[in-house]
């Protein structure tokens, strides 16, 4: 029997459905936790949750919801939307291509030939041209900037995991060489040290799963905010962030993640996922095991099944 597509409002089992797949995904001890981050090997591998974030303003939650881990890449599409606002389209798009790359997310090669411009934001390249650019738009501002716009976001202040944060800063070489790179080529003007305390401030932000839905949901709202109702982000900006997240927020598995799941998405080595059905809601998932791409193993198949379960890729037709 065929699962009819979910509608708002969801299903009135829906929090049972979470349930049911925290509970079928929990035992999975595929993948590792990512130890490059001296502070990131410390966490608890078998820590599991999940949760959901409707546009008006509904949030479930099932496992170690309060929990809370570091953003790290889940950061570049929000930080990719304020550069949008700071510095517009135009301007962006000269430093940061729109391009996905079947390179790691920390490849050295990450770099257009001719422009030299990183393939896209939702690359570690990319996510450093696009601090760059905040830096050279705000100033000394910068981080409140940054800062401000997570919390809104997030509908609360959100803080830094300073322990985090050193560690990063400290061990971070491959993307100490990254920056260099784009240092050579012109794409920043930033110093590199500057530069990298920026981009890894924003990396070491701390949300439990309830924010990470939040901050989705707040994308499929275009924009607004659903626990506070101020708009975050003009709704024609969030369309570019869930642009780039669909053909490149999952990185050299993103064609895979397309055609299985059809959903824009990204994720963190922390083990966050964010997945964004436009207008309706968004889903998250957080566990630490990660697979080789650096996704995580259980936030992955529990969110690809839930997407298959309720036809909410972008490419079902629910006529």
């Amino acid at each position: 029997m065929t699962t009819p597509p979910c509608r708002l409002p969801l299903p009135d089992d829906a929090e049972a459905v979470l349930a049911e797949l925290h509970r079928v995904h929990a035992p999975l001890t595929d993948g590792r936790v990512a130890d490059y981050i001296p502070e990131l090997a410390k966490v608890e591998a078998e820590r599991f949750a999940l949760a959901l974030a409707t546009v008006d303003g509904r949030v479930l939650a099932v496992g170690d919801a309060d929990h809370r881990f570091t953003l790290q890449s889940l950061s570049k599409p929000f930080a990719f939307g304020l550069a949008l606002t700071l510095c517009g389209r135009d301007t962006v798009h000269r430093r940061v291509g729109v391009e996905p790359t079947g390179d790691a997310f920390n490849s050295l090669v990450e770099l257009e030939d001719g422009s030299h411009r990183p393939y896209n934001p939702m690359v570690n390249s990319g996510a450093m041209a696009v601090s760059a650019l905040i830096a050279e738009a705000a100033g000394g501002e910068a981080w409140p900037r940054v800062q401000s716009l997570f919390d809104g976001f997030a509908g609360r202040s959100l803080s830094v995991d300073e322990a985090v944060f050193r560690s990063e800063l400290a061990t971070g070489h491959r993307n100490r060489a990254i920056a260099h790179l784009l240092k050579h080529h012109g794409v920043m003007a930033a110093e590199v040290e500057d530069l990298l305390a920026l981009y890894l401030r924003q990396c070491a932000l701390q949300v439990d799963v309830r924010d990470l839905a939040r901050m989705g949901a707040t994308l499929a709202a275009g924009g607004r905010q659903p626990q506070h109702g101020g708009t975050v982000l003009p709704q024609d900006l969030v369309r570019d962030l869930l642009s780039l997240m669909l053909t490149c927020g999952m990185y050299d598995s993103a064609g895979r993640w397309a055609y299985e799941v059809g959903l824009p998405a990204k994720s963190g080595v922390s083990g966050g996922v964010l997945a964004v059905v436009a207008g309706r809601f968004a889903l998250a998932a957080w566990s630490p095991r990660l697979d080789g791409a650096g996704h995580s193993v259980r936030g992955i198949k529990a969110l690809k099944a839930l997407a298959q379960r309720w036809r909410l890729s972008l490419f079902d037709h629910h006529g």
